[in-house]
């Protein structure tokens, strides 16, 4: 039996017409999945954080301030000198330090992070990674610090806190740390963002939970600085026993006013 040719009508009814869909030709790879899971966490985050109403009282109670000043380690590992960065987890929130390229075992970042303190919450988890090129990141030392009374009542506190490591427990260095505390609560809100969203465990249901990363938390702008050198060498010669790039430290901390630096300076070294 011949076969017959289709006509040339048929084969416009066999195409496609309209926009073709986001997949056609398009090879996925395991970035693209890792893309979109990402995607799904960020959005099941925000949809969940919008569930509440507008009128419930959100679960912060102020707004902590911490500058890392510095570090002080005990031992550099690896033949290169370390570039050391910080990982600091308040609540479920974390933040990250720039890294200190080449700082070895007195590694220098002065960053300082705002962040909303939870209700609840009175330790900081610390953790300081040397960063890696071609492997992953190594951890060097971490620490959990409880927040004193003293920042909660108002005042700024300036402390050298111990490291744990590969030496051991309090033995791994120590890091300078400046923390100061404000009741006055902002209200949190989340804004559609590019930045990662990872998945963490979670030690009470051991079950991973999304947590909300910001590694390049951009700094609120403000005012030209109201100290000048002159005024944080006068500063330093009324506390000679406090290193300058603390007072700097204290001077960011208390958005550069002068008599407020002067106070919380009074606080710390009494």
């Amino acid at each position: 039996m011949e076969e017959v040719a289709p006509r040339p009508n048929d084969h416009w009814k066999r195409a496609y017409l309209g926009p073709l869909p986001d997949e056609f030709l398009r090879v996925t790879t395991p970035q693209d999945i890792q893309e979109v899971s990402d995607r799904q966490a960020a959005l099941a985050l925000q949809t969940h954080h919008n569930s509440y109403p507008p009128y419930m009282s959100s679960n912060f109670v102020g707004r902590l301030s911490i500058t890392i000043a510095q570090a002080k380690l005990v031992k550099n590992y690896g033949i290169t000198r370390m570039d050391p960065y910080v990982r600091l987890r308040v609540g479920h929130f974390v933040y990250e330090t720039q890294t200190a390229p080449n700082g070895g075992r007195n590694p220098r970042w002065n960053r300082v992070i705002y962040c909303q303190l939870p209700a609840g919450v009175d330790t900081i988890a610390l953790e300081v990674y040397d960063e890696c090129n071609f492997s992953m990141d190594e951890l060097i030392a971490w620490a959990e610090i409880r927040i004193p009374q003293s920042v909660l009542r108002g005042e700024t506190h300036e402390d050298w806190f111990p490291l744990s490591g590969k030496q051991g427990d309090g033995l791994e260095g120590s890091i300078d740390m400046v923390m100061s505390f404000n009741n006055v609560i902002v209200q949190p809100r989340m804004i559609q963002t590019n930045a990662p969203v990872m998945l963490v465990p979670n030690v009470a249901s051991a079950t991973p939970m999304p947590v909300f990363v910001a590694p390049n938390q951009p700094q609120v702008a403000r005012p030209p600085p109201v100290l000048s050198d002159d005024d944080l060498t006068r500063i330093h010669e009324m506390f000679p026993q406090i290193d300058k790039e603390v007072i700097k430290s204290v001077a960011v901390a208390n958005n550069q006013d002068r008599d407020a630096v002067i106070n919380a300076l009074l606080q710390m070294s009494s």
